[in-house]
């Protein structure tokens, strides 16, 4: 068992989620190639499978960098090509904390979410002469 473990963890989290998708398959290497296919689209089991490399690389630069680091990254690109209130909108349905949302509004669009204190208002007087 340690030496599968072993490769399992060099694989990194696609070996978590290849034990997942074996598990809940029932151990069928059936089941676990359709699920791979499923996960392909449609580039089928080779698909698969890349989208295991890829979940790798996205992984790492996660876990080098920091999930807001990527996120920010992310948002940045896209701001240049879509609308910021769509991008807003879309963090606002994501599956994060509130704070890390508030970070990523803030990012999109500094001013668009600071809260300004009102001023009192002033006197005017009006003088005829």
């Amino acid at each position: 068992m340690d030496e599968i473990v072993k490769k399992l963890a060099g694989l990194g989290l696609p070996g978590i989620l290849l034990v997942v998708l074996t598990v809940t398959s029932g151990g069928s290497s059936a089941a676990v190639a359709a699920a791979l296919t499923a996960l392909g689209g449609p580039f089928g089991i080779v698909g698969g499978i890349a989208l295991l490399g890829l979940i790798t690389v996205v992984g790492d630069a996660v876990a080098g960098y920091g999930l807001e680091a990527i996120l920010k990254g992310i948002y940045t690109e896209r701001s240049k090509t879509e609308s910021v209130r769509f991008l807003l909108k879309e963090i606002q349905d994501l599956p994060i904390s509130e704070e890390l949302k508030l970070k990523l509004k803030n990012h999109l669009s500094p001013t668009a979410h600071t809260y300004e204190v009102p001023q009192e208002p002033k006197t005017v007087e009006i003088v005829d002469e």
